[in-house]
């Protein structure tokens, strides 16, 4: 059984902090930063956000010189979490690592306390990573055309799992069911390590998630990797087919993951921490150490930033109205 730890050790993500020297920066009322900084991850330790948060913490305690100190604080679908960077003064002394599934809020929750597009400044997308289709170890079926059969001829005998609603691998089931022309039932979970527990025990038949925690347990035979949802192979996962060659053209998704401050926060300080984060994870060790666990960073200004995640977020609203989603 896969415990949420599990996701961030196995990865070989979890940083030592460490503290180095580094010239502060000028910014409104002096310098910046002169204390520790706080780092918001609105879900538990130890998943892929948590991880890549850290990562980016470390690459800011190195080159700001001060702690950056990073707070788990789930609840609410992540909604706590950002509600507490938006409670702090917009200073950049308090900052939140999170993931795609955050500017989607609106779009799968009824109630969300605030604009996850609108009150927050996106300051760096981090890495990404391309969502993996797995199945349950024990079916017979050995490819996605297979798959596609059977669940047009029985499809109460599937179900896809996901981590939440709104996350890359919900939409990329979305997107399957509507590219393959099935109507599989998405069943959501309160994060990745009990879905893919429950996919490995046979519970639920299917999933897409990230290659981070999905091929550890295809090469243990936990679950069956059935297609990698990139335009081409990769070395990442040489092994695994594409869903493009499996019949589903243009078949796409990547999870990803950044950083966000508030909206108002002093331009001088959000480029500075772009260009930290950014020119952090481009060292050569940190994209060998990405590449190792199926994720490559992402070299984005903040205003390209900021264009990504509104095609991501149009994309997705479609994707959810050809579902006929409702908010829950």
């Amino acid at each position: 059984m896969m415990r949420r730890r599990d996701f961030l050790v196995a990865a070989g993500l979890a940083p030592i902090m460490s503290t180095l020297a580094a010239p502060a920066v000028w910014a409104q009322g002096g310098t910046w930063p002169n204390r520790p900084i706080r780092m918001i991850v609105p879900y538990t330790p130890g998943a892929a956000t948590d991880a890549m948060a850290r990562l980016a913490a470390l690459k800011m305690q190195e080159k700001l010189g001060v702690s950056v100190v990073v707070e788990n604080r789930p609840g609410g679908s992540g909604t706590l979490g950002g509600q507490q960077l938006l409670q702090a003064p917009a200073d950049g002394y308090t900052i939140m690592g999170s993931a795609s599934i955050h500017p989607m809020a609106r779009y799968v929750m009824k109630a969300v306390p605030y604009d996850p597009v609108g009150d927050f400044l996106p300051l760096a997308r981090t890495a990404r990573g391309p969502c993996v289709l797995v199945m349950d170890p024990r079916l017979p079926q050995a490819s996605v055309a297979d798959v596609i059969a059977a669940a047009k001829a029985e499809s109460r005998k599937w179900s896809f799992a996901t981590s939440s609603l709104g996350a890359a691998g919900h939409l990329a089931s979305i997107q399957f069911n509507h590219a393959a022309g099935v109507d599989i039932e998405i069943v959501p979970y309160r994060g990745s390590a009990p879905a893919l527990t429950d996919v490995a025990a046979g519970n639920a038949q299917l999933m897409f998630d990230p290659v981070l925690a999905t091929l550890p347990m295809i090469r243990g035979g936990q679950l069956k990797g059935m297609g990698i949802a990139t335009l081409a192979r990769t070395n990442l996962a040489a092994e695994l087919p594409t869903l493009v060659e499996a019949g589903l053209p243009g078949f796409e998704f990547y999870s990803w993951y950044g950083v966000w401050g508030p909206r108002g926060l002093p331009r001088e300080i959000a480029e500075r921490i772009n260009s930290i984060i950014v020119d952090g994870l481009h060292e050569p060790d940190m994209v060998a150490r990405l590449a190792s666990q199926g994720f490559e960073p992402v070299r984005e200004t903040i205003p390209q930033i900021e264009a990504a995640i509104e095609k991501d977020v149009s994309h997705s609203a479609e994707l959810l109205r050809l579902a006929k989603f409702e908010p829950q």
